[in-house]
């Protein structure tokens, strides 16, 4: 209170209003809640995630950067070296045309990897368009869209691609080329098959969000579905479909590397991962080193990236306490 006195007279007046607050208070009050700090500090907490991140970063940096440091031509022919092992010279070995699997498998690793990227990015797209117009639309919108989607998702998946690829293999190598026109129907094929999981995801949170106290004071405000979507309920919506996107990209690596081992996906000439194991199967039991080496790069691709979308799910899960 003003005109008080000190209790001594070397203590010195309080104001009226002084707050007392904890060291260290005042500091702590001025970070701010960020939800992507919040959960990049989960993940960091999911150990096998983090292990995997690393993993991963070191197959990406060696596929992208690897033919720029081992030069050894992909398609080199030394028949004196063929099926050899493990060497100085040629770390993975060889092939039975004397070719360096090292070499072709940093070749083969950008095609794979650009496959799943890519269809993974095609079912994404597909996914969210497809799920935001059924989450936003009822009635018969919403029941045709879903029964779309449980019709796809009843369909065998392998069969189906032989037969797509069977009927247009040709038709788009005559236009595309060889390998374009592989690459494009490979994506379009694999991407065109995995949106459903990607759709249902998106409709389920619409269809939680939209109902929501921000999403009603934007309708209130005039706000449009679109921007309703794009503007408000997708941003609060992405952490499943990150998840799915993942998982995406480890099943479509599998379904490109199932193709190429059945012969049915690039040409020989570009040694995907899958292609490489299909060259190696009739000499597994006298060269091992060559299907061993492309295995473990599919293995630990698809293994890591599971694992990753684990810790993904787990730190963008809000109701998870880690």
């Amino acid at each position: 209170m003003a005109g008080s006195t000190p209790a001594s007279l070397t203590a010195e007046p309080q104001t009226s209003g002084a707050v007392l607050t904890a060291p260290g208070a005042a500091a702590r009050s001025k970070v701010r809640f960020s939800p992507a700090r919040e959960a990049l500090r989960r993940f960091r907490r999911h150990r096998l995630a983090i292990v995997s991140s690393v993993v991963l970063s070191v197959i990406v940096v060696a596929v992208l950067l690897g033919p720029l440091v081992w030069r050894v031509p992909i398609n080199e022919i030394d028949f004196a070296a063929k099926l050899e092992g493990p060497s100085w010279a040629h770390p993975f070995g060889t092939d039975d045309l004397g070719q360096d699997v090292l070499a072709r498998l940093l070749y083969g690793g950008r095609v794979s990897l650009a496959v799943g990227l890519c269809a993974m990015l095609v079912a994404c797209v597909v996914g969210v368009l497809v799920g935001s117009i059924a989450g936003m639309s009822r009635g018969a919108v919403d029941a045709f869209l879903m029964w779309l989607a449980d019709l796809f998702l009843s369909l065998p998946a392998l069969p189906l691609l032989l037969l797509i690829i069977y009927l247009f293999r040709e038709s788009l190598k005559s236009v595309l080329g060889p390998e374009g026109g592989v690459f494009v129907m490979i994506v379009a094929v694999i991407g065109g098959l995995r949106w459903m999981q990607v759709a249902r995801l998106v409709r389920a949170q619409i269809l939680s969000i939209r109902e929501k106290e921000f999403i009603e004071a934007a309708r209130a405000l005039g706000a449009s579905p679109l921007r309703q979507v794009v503007r408000h309920i997708l941003p609060n919506a992405l952490g499943p479909v990150i998840v799915a996107a993942t998982i995406d990209v480890a099943a479509a690596i599998i379904a490109e590397s199932t193709l190429s081992f059945l012969g049915l996906g690039f040409p020989p000439d570009i040694p995907t991962w899958g292609r490489v194991l299909f060259d190696a199967k009739d000499t597994i039991d006298i060269a091992p080193h060559w299907a061993l080496f492309a295995g473990a790069a599919i293995f630990l691709t698809v293994l890591t990236i599971n694992f990753i979308g684990d810790g993904l799910r787990d730190a963008l899960d809000p109701r998870r306490v880690l």
